[in-house]
């Protein structure tokens, strides 16, 4: 899969890349697995904006994405590869043998017309969705199950992004029923050896190189323009202020809320450090 760098006929085009959609089926969103997603331009329910930047775009609707693994044991063929607009993968129409259709996240590699299968101990090849205990170390996989039983993955979703089992349970203790996982940040991290996860990496690897050329594309995704803060006045951002190109004058970049921009931590959740073996990088 490789990226297409656009001709440019205007200036608008030079340098614009788009992704490789080759792959992909040409065929409407299948009818019962779809839901109207519904606008609220970052606003909340007293209709202040809460979250900048968002608003306008193009209509679309929301894919129901599952996963094999509510279907267990049941084999599903692979009916086509679709566009989602709402995540940065690529999606996978499948089709149980029992005739019920859902929607998957799709590997890299899958091919229409493939039989994937979610079992405890299922064949180690790409989509099929297996116990982390009976998957080998040095396998890349995906879509990770978090808490065993919660039914969906939950870490590694993104396109091109996969992890890897560097080490499987051993012992007694603590990290006796735990698998040690590499996620794509460089953690490394404990994760239950009775959860499930899909193997293979996200499709779309080239999403990360795309370039968007101009802001009419970002504003049909949704996109409303973000301002400096330094050209603002003082009462609007802490960078703002100031006779023409000044630096921000502080100690280290804000944001508009005056906290930490950049290298602060963000980490809250402190209960799941102790699964947490290697921090990321």
């Amino acid at each position: 899969m490789a990226t297409r760098l656009v001709k440019p006929t205007t200036s608008g085009q030079r340098g614009m890349i788009y992704g490789d959609f080759s792959t992909l089926t040409k065929k409407r969103p299948e009818k019962s697995l779809v839901k109207i997603a519904k606008k609220h331009s970052g606003r909340d329910r007293h209709g202040r904006i809460s979250v900048r930047h968002q608003g306008g775009g193009e209509k679309n609707m929301y894919r129901i994405i599952g996963n094999l693994g509510k279907k267990m044991d049941i084999p599903a063929k692979v009916i086509a590869l679709e566009y989602d607009p709402n995540r940065s993968a690529f999606i996978a129409l499948i089709e149980h043998d029992d005739k019920t259709k859902q929607y998957i996240l799709a590997p890299h590699g899958l091919k229409i017309g493939q039989k994937l299968i979610a079992s405890e101990k299922a064949e180690v090849s790409i989509g099929n969705r297996i116990r982390l205990k009976n998957i080998p170390t040095g396998i890349q996989i995906y879509d990770i199950e978090l808490i065993p039983g919660r039914g969906k993955g939950q870490m590694v979703k993104s396109a091109g992004s996969s992890a890897m089992i560097l080490a499987q349970a051993e012992g007694a203790g603590r990290r006796g029923k735990y698998a040690q996982i590499k996620l794509p940040s460089g953690e490394v991290r404990m994760v239950h050896e009775e959860c499930f996860a899909s193997i293979g990496s996200v499709s779309n690897p080239t999403h990360s190189s795309i370039k968007y050329g101009k802001a009419g594309r970002k504003r049909h995704m949704g996109i409303r323009p973000s301002v400096r803060g330094k050209v603002m006045s003082p009462r609007s951002h802490p960078h703002g202020g100031g006779e023409g190109v000044n630096p921000v004058g502080l100690k280290y970049p804000k944001t508009p809320w005056g906290k930490i921009a950049i290298g602060g931590k963000t980490r809250r959740r402190k209960y799941t450090d102790k699964f947490i073996i290697k921090r990321s990088k």
